[in-house]
């Protein structure tokens, strides 16, 4: 009996750890699904409301880690690409005609290869309002990236990934994660600077700090070759010529496919044959991953598995992505706002309700500050 409620003691509070972490790749196709919403429009009320629901579920989901502290750095990398957006308009000149003219440069003149071109000149309002609105539709699909980048765990990401996908995930997660370990040895070395009464700020703390950071990125790097060549990292299993030709034309004509379906299905003409086409290079470059993984053999510890609130938290994020390309069709007036002439944005009613779904993780994703 001892033995016995040992044994419930430990194994229970493992299945709730269990049951409290969400499928990475649920976090990322719920915030790929708000960042196409956010290229459906221009309308910056909605971009500005897009920001607002992928900001609460951050802060009511967020996990503390090092990966999730670089949220902030996606939301100032994003008002950076504003500023410049804006910059550009004013220095280089827009090709939106306007009549409002706020203020006048010097122009500078070009030769005559530069037609087109040209620095300096009348600013108009007109100008500026579409450089703000593109700025903010890019500014809002780089702070959708960061809400994944920090909800989603990477590591257990690339375990999840196929097997013949497993070199390229390792990539892709190697440089998705460089940027927040580097923000958090910075935000580490800064306050272990601002401790010892040093200037943390300015050019020579910024030159102060920049050494340790490098020499802290080449040491993971080190230890991170180090433990995958321990761990075989590789290695690789023979396979049949045959199928290694199947599986190479399976891949390039699933891809093959995909892409002449996808371009069917934005063409008129190409209306009847883009989704079957489609589906049917799914289906192919499925198969050839399937039997590309027989290349790579793994084996997965307590594999992440796909629950019924992971299926919720990427159907908001389909919906969301599928309402708006559907209001854009339908009225794209409301999500695309006039510059010539000015119109003042408004917000849509049914396109706002349909952002409010990518509220839903915030409420059925498990919370991970609980204890488990």
């Amino acid at each position: 009996m001892a033995g016995a409620a040992r044994h419930d003691g430990v194994a229970g509070p493992t299945r709730r750890g269990r049951r409290a972490q969400l499928h990475p790749g649920a976090w990322w196709l719920w915030a790929l699904g708000l960042g196409t919403a956010a290229t459906r429009t221009t309308n910056p009320l909605l971009l500005a409301l897009l920001i607002t629901v992928s900001a609460y579920v951050v802060a009511t989901r967020r996990p503390d880690t090092p990966w999730s502290r670089s949220y902030g750095a996606f939301v100032k990398l994003a008002l950076a690409v504003i500023v410049i957006r804006l910059l550009f308009a004013i220095v280089l000149g827009s090709p939106i005609p306007g009549t409002h003219t706020l203020l006048t440069l010097p122009e500078v003149p070009l030769p005559a290869w530069a037609q087109g071109i040209r620095l300096g000149g009348a600013v108009t309002a007109e100008a500026l309002t579409f450089a703000l609105y593109d700025g903010l539709r890019l500014a809002t699909l780089l702070i959708c990236v960061g809400a994944a980048n920090a909800l989603a765990n990477p590591s257990r990401l690339l375990k999840s990934l196929p097997g013949a996908l497993y070199e390229m995930g390792v990539a892709v997660v190697v440089a998705l994660t460089f940027a927040p370990n580097l923000i958090a040895d910075v935000q580490r070395l800064r306050a272990a600077r601002r401790l010892r009464g040093r200037p943390d700020k300015g050019l020579r703390g910024l030159l102060q700090v920049g050494l340790p950071v490098l020499e802290g990125a080449l040491e993971r790097s080190v230890s991170l070759a180090a433990a995958m060549d321990a761990r075989g990292y590789g290695r690789t299993a023979e396979v049949p010529p045959a199928v290694r030709r199947t599986t190479a034309a399976l891949t390039l004509g699933g891809l093959l496919g995909v892409c002449a379906g996808t371009y069917g299905l934005l063409t008129a003409e190409g209306a009847t044959y883009g989704f079957p086409l489609l589906l049917a290079g799914l289906a192919a470059a499925l198969a050839g991953l399937k039997l590309g993984g027989r290349r790579s053999p793994r084996t997965r510890y307590r594999p992440d598995r796909w629950d019924v609130r992971a299926w919720l938290v990427v159907a908001s994020g389909v919906a969301v992505a599928a309402l708006l390309a559907l209001a854009a069709a339908r009225d794209p007036a409301a999500l695309h706002p006039g510059v010539v002439p000015l119109v003042t944005p408004t917000l849509p009613l049914w396109p706002a309700a349909a952002v409010l779904l990518g509220l839903l993780p915030a409420f059925v994703a498990p919370d991970p500050k609980e204890p488990s």
